[in-house]
């Protein structure tokens, strides 16, 4: 199963909820900053690439520097997909390949998955939030300029086209209590989805 969602859309607090579930979560981010330590390919390619301007002082990738220069550049962030994206692609299959006979479910957490494509997955979730709250969620909470918010959605889907291609969303509008509910749900419409012959799946509540 795919779960993906803009920026700020609350796509870690939902995967967490997920996993308390009893899902096997995988998350692309989470692969990507493995695949970036120091004396990996995809690290050394990257300080190839880009120079000394994204090592940190203690020699690791700094990725705060590293998407300041790509978020700005089309070109430069077309290169840095080209160096990660089929490094995390094979990992995160390698990953699924290892869990998926014994897992109720594996949920592959991937924010550009509508974007980039490449994966298989039984169906699409998507965590949605309207462009008004993401962006006060991530100015106050997270410090973000508006700027750079803006920047980082242009780069995504619109919120219209990814709703447009979800297989279910989970709304994540409200207050934070209203959430482990709406992810209740997911749960129940997930494990029918991927349900094999022998399994004992719950009704959708």
């Amino acid at each position: 199963m795919g779960l993906t969602g803009g920026i700020g859309a609350g796509k870690s607090t939902v995967a967490d909820l997920l996993a308390e579930q009893g899902a096997v979560v995988i998350d692309a981010d989470e692969v990507t900053r493995a695949l970036q330590q120091v004396g990996e390919p995809v690290y050394e390619a990257t300080v190839r690439r880009f120079g000394a301007q994204v090592v940190g002082p203690g020699g690791d990738l700094d990725r705060a520097a590293l998407a300041g220069l790509v978020f700005t550049d089309p070109a430069a962030l077309a290169d840095l997909e080209a160096l990660t994206h089929p490094a995390v692609h094979a990992a995160m299959a390698e990953r699924v390949a290892k869990v998926a006979p014994t897992a109720p479910a594996v949920v592959l957490v991937v924010p550009l998955l509508l974007e980039v494509g490449g994966y298989e997955v039984a169906g699409v979730v998507v965590v949605d939030c309207p462009v008004e709250t993401v962006m006060r969620r991530l100015v106050e909470r997270r410090g973000m300029a508006e700027a750079e918010v803006e920047a980082r959605l242009a780069r995504q889907l619109s919120r219209e086209e990814r709703l447009a291609r979800a297989d279910y969303v989970i709304d994540n509008s409200g207050p934070p209590w209203a959430l482990p509910a709406e992810v209740d749900r997911a749960w129940n419409w997930i494990l029918g989805r991927v349900a094999r012959p022998d399994d004992d799946v719950p009704p959708p509540r």
